[in-house]
C-alpha cells in the first residue's frame, strides 16, 4: 500500500482492544487514517492491535490505556493525542442483574463507561473541530436503548441517554459542520454477548429475521459510512439489527 495515499485523518476509537472498536480500527487504518485506540485495561491486546495496523496497513496509530469513566484520565489522554477529526464512542459494559440487587456503584459504573465517556470525549474533541470547521462524532448505542431490555435497566437507561445526547449535541453542532450520528446496534457477535448460552442465542437468534447475530465488521462498516456521509445527516439513531426490532 503507497504510504503517499494516505490522508492521516485521526480518528479516535474508545474501546478498541476487541469486538466492535477493533474492527472499527482496521477499517480506518485500510483507508490510511492515523487511528487512536483507547480501552480501559487489555494492554496487551490494544498493543496487539496497534501492531496488526501498523504492519498490515502501514498506518499511523496510537494507542494509549484510558478508563473512559474518569474525566481527568480522559483530560490526561487528549493532552498526548493529536486532535481527531472524527470520534467513535464505542467504550462500553454491561450490567445483567435485577435493578433492585444493583448497588449504586455499579449504576454509577455503567453509566460513567457508557454516557458520561461520550460528554467526556466530545466536550474535549469540540473545540479543535470547531477550529477546523470539520468533525463527526459517532456513538454506538443499542437497541435497548429505546426499546429497553429486562435485567439490563442500567446498559438500557445509558444507552437511552446516549440517544437523546446525540440528538441534542447534533442540533448544538450542526451550524459548525460537526455531525453526531449514533448507530443502535442489534445483537452483535462481540464479547459483551459471550457469556450467553447457546440456548439463548437460538432462541435470539429465531427472532431476527437476518436469522444470524451481526458482525462487528458489519457495524465499522456503518460507521465508515456515516464518516463520509453528506453533512446533512446528522442527529440520527441508525438502526443495525437484521431486521429485529
Amino acid at each position: 500500500m503507497d504510504n503517499q495515499t494516505f490522508t492521516h485523518k485521526k480518528v479516535l476509537i474508545t474501546g478498541a482492544s476487541r469486538g466492535i472498536g477493533q474492527a472499527a480500527a482496521r477499517e480506518f487504518a485500510s483507508h490510511g487514517w492515523h487511528t487512536i485506540l483507547t480501552a480501559a485495561h487489555s494492554e496487551e491486546a490494544l498493543h496487539n492491535v496497534r501492531d496488526e495496523i501498523i504492519r498490515k496497513y502501514h498506518a499511523p496509530c496510537t494507542a494509549a490505556l484510558c478508563d473512559m469513566a474518569d474525566y481527568s484520565s480522559v483530560e490526561r489522554l487528549f493532552r498526548i493525542i493529536p486532535a481527531p477529526d472524527v470520534l467513535v464512542n464505542n467504550a462500553g459494559i454491561s450490567y445483567f442483574g435485577l435493578l433492585s440487587e444493583m448497588t449504586p456503584e455499579s449504576w454509577h459504573h455503567v453509566l460513567d463507561t457508557n454516557l458520561s465517556s461520550c460528554f467526556y470525549t466530545s466536550k474535549l474533541s469540540i473545540p479543535s473541530m470547531l477550529h477546523k470547521g470539520y468533525g463527526r462524532i459517532i456513538n454506538i448505542s443499542s437497541v435497548w436503548g429505546s426499546a429497553g431490555a429486562s435485567m439490563e435497566a442500567a446498559y438500557s437507561a445509558s444507552k437511552g441517554g446516549m440517544n437523546a445526547l446525540t440528538k441534542a449535541l447534533a442540533k448544538e453542532l450542526a451550524p459548525s459542520n460537526i455531525q453526531v450520528n449514533a448507530i443502535a446496534c442489534g445483537l452483535i457477535d462481540t464479547a459483551m454477548n459471550s457469556s450467553l448460552s447457546a440456548e439463548d442465542i437460538t432462541t435470539l437468534t429465531d427472532e431476527i429475521p437476518a436469522d444470524r447475530l451481526g458482525l462487528p465488521e458489519e457495524v465499522a462498516k456503518l460507521i465508515w459510512q456515516l464518516t463520509e456521509a453528506p453533512s446533512y445527516l446528522t442527529g440520527q439513531i441508525l438502526t443495525l439489527d437484521g431486521g429485529w426490532t
